[in-house]
């Protein structure tokens, strides 16, 4: 069945070289995103604080796609750690360059793919208190990554530009930017947005219209990739000391924080409370490797809130995310119950490749996608992202 599938892959990843987010960052912010060495070891610093969030930024070895897969499935009888399971490997030039990628991708029999960073989704908590350096790094980034793979590669790799929002001028001016140079959609981190204040705040307030404005003018979808929240805040409310996002690490209340997905239904909960999707009715959102389970729990929060304040919302709020989102499940989950919820149009297939916790061979199908109907397969597997990042824009 899978060779006659058209697969489109929501959810590659490249690796990044060390410079990826300093090549063409002005000097003056230089200082602030330094590499130094550690007991031997190559770590990342922002503005003088060590980062271990990703223990080896350098990604010379990573370990093998598709090695904690079972973990995530809950099959580990062995309570192996995370990097007991890793089978470490020298990273390949096709998890760093757009060629090699390309080619990879015939081997794997996938159609296209959408590109996301690895380390990016954990700067933009270490600039909150500099809006103008994240603005900074964040173009120094794009930059890199239009030079390196541009935006559209072939019309196969989609790598996905990232934006940030405190300054919703300069977001605008990155978004037009990116479009521009052909990108087909772009990143925006699912957490609460920094201000001048020092307070953060959801992106779905008003003062951000310039830029859903602008999304919905340039008919770009704005993707959502799990990342470094600031939820870690909660675990330390409950647990004290540990002021740092380490996901690898053991903790098992942390843990819970994180498997709740509580960072992307509040995303999409202040997308729809605050208004979004009634004022930008053609902005479109895909959330991608945040799983899906958080989506039954927000579906009966927006109906239990609506009974008590319908008046609150000019349309229904479920019937405005299903509308406006598109959700990339985990393989291990439950895929019927999200079709029976959102419909297999708003489904989209990641696999997560190269990272240990995808999967290793993404063209063969997972039992939970598998067991599904031909046609929804096939909306599952390729078609529905491929009509979101196609489709053809009103405003341009």
């Amino acid at each position: 069945m899978t060779a006659a599938l058209e697969i489109w892959d929501a959810d590659n990843h490249l690796y990044e070289p060390p410079d990826a987010y300093t090549r063409h960052l002005p000097q003056k912010y230089r200082s602030a995103v330094q590499w130094i060495q550690v007991d031997g070891h190559t770590k990342l610093m922002i503005k003088g604080r060590l980062t271990d969030t990703i223990p080896n930024p350098t990604y010379e070895v990573v370990a093998s796609p598709g090695a904690w897969a079972d973990y995530f499935r809950g099959i580990n009888p062995e309570g192996k750690s995370l990097r007991e399971l890793a089978k470490p490997i020298a990273c390949p030039e096709s998890f760093r360059r757009a060629q090699e990628r390309l080619e990879l991708l015939d081997t794997q029999r996938i159609q296209a793919c959408v590109m996301f960073p690895t380390t990016g989704g954990m700067l933009e908590e270490r600039m909150l208190d500099d809006i103008e350096l994240a603005h900074a790094v964040v173009h120094a980034y794009n930059e890199w990554l239009f030079e390196e793979w541009t935006f559209d590669y072939q019309g196969r790799i989609f790598a996905t530009p990232v934006i940030t929002l405190p300054d919703v001028d300069k977001a605008v001016a990155e978004l037009d930017w990116c479009v521009e140079r052909g990108a087909r959609a772009v990143l925006v981190n699912p957490r609460p947005v920094a201000t001048v204040s020092g307070y953060t705040t959801s992106m779905g307030q008003p003062y951000f219209d310039p830029f859903w404005s602008r999304v919905e003018h340039h008919g770009i979808p704005v993707l959502m990739h799990a990342c470094d929240s600031g939820y870690d805040r909660y675990s330390r409310d409950w647990e004290g000391a540990g002021a740092e996002y380490l996901p690898f690490k053991p903790d098992a209340f942390r843990t819970i924080v994180y498997e709740d997905a509580r960072s992307i239904l509040d995303t999409c909960a202040a997308l729809v409370a605050h208004g979004v999707f009634t004022r930008h009715p053609g902005v479109r959102v895909g959330v991608v490797e945040n799983g899906g389970n958080w989506v039954p729990r927000l579906v009966e929060l927006f109906d239990r809130v609506y009974k008590k304040m319908p008046a609150e919302f000019a349309v229904p709020p479920v019937e405005q995310f299903r509308q406006h989102v598109w959700v990339n499940p985990f393989h291990e989950e439950d895929m019927t119950g999200l079709i029976e919820l959102i419909g297999a149009d708003r489904v989209l297939f990641g696999s997560d490749y190269p990272h240990p916790e995808g999967l290793a061979d993404p063209a063969d199908l997972t039992p939970e996608i598998a067991a599904l109907e031909r046609p929804v397969i096939e909306r599952i597997m390729g078609a529905n992202l491929r009509d979101l990042l196609t489709a053809v824009p009103s405003g341009r």
